[in-house]
Order: structure tokens, then sequence, then C-alpha cells
């Protein structure tokens, strides 16, 4: 029970991870220190998903999963609704470079945006 617990807090934050990957940019916009943190985790995402690298977090999840017995996902909240969105079935490699191309392109958009706000404060 114990390490399947932990296993659920390992996808929790490999959850909490992608979302700040995709959608931390828009944080940014607002204060401007996450950028510090965002940059490197985005760089981070879209290399995994450019290169089809595993992430470090599965790896300690299967590895929780294994010595708390457990073969695969099965009950519960976050098997049911949370790895389906990490782990989808359907992922190709092709998906990957769109999910990976994705990442880029809103993260561009969001900080072409902090930068534009940038020069016209100076220009004031």
């Amino acid at each position: 029970m114990f390490y399947r617990l932990l296993a659920d807090l390992v996808v929790l934050t490999h959850f909490a991870f992608i979302v700040f990957v995709v959608f931390g940019g828009l944080l940014v916009l607002r204060w401007h220190w996450v950028m510090w943190g965002h940059i490197p985790a985005a760089v981070w995402g879209a290399a995994i998903e450019f290169f089809g690298w595993y992430c470090p977090l599965t790896t300690v999840e299967n590895s929780l999963r294994e010595l708390g017995g457990a073969a695969g996902y099965s009950g519960g909240f976050i098997e049911r609704y949370l790895i389906p969105i990490i782990y989808p079935e359907a992922l190709t490699r092709e998906l990957q470079l769109v999910l990976g191309g994705v990442v880029v392109l809103l993260n561009l958009v969001v900080y072409l945006q902090l930068w534009r706000r940038y020069h016209n404060r100076q220009r004031r």
C-alpha cells in the first residue's frame, strides 16, 4: 500500500510537471521569475518528446509499483484518469514529435509576447 501511494504521488508530480511544461509560460506572463524554472522544464519536456526518451519519473513510478507488487494500473482515480493522459495508448513516434512541437510553439508564442512587453516598456 505504501509503495502504491508513493507511485501515485509520482504520477501526480509527473502530471503537474507536464502541465507546467505546456502552460507554465502563462505563469511567466504574470510572474517573470517563474521563467527561471519554466525554460529548463520546457526544454526538458520538448527533448523527451523529440528524442523519444523516457522521463526518469516513469522509471521511478514503475519501480515503486513493482515494489508494491502491482502488475499494472488498475482501479482508482489516478490510474483511471491521469495515467491515460500521461501515457496514451496511441502514442507513436510521430505523435511524440507533434507533442514536442506543440510545447515549443506554445512557449515561443508566450515568450515572444513577454519579449514584446519588455521592449514596449523600454521604449516608453
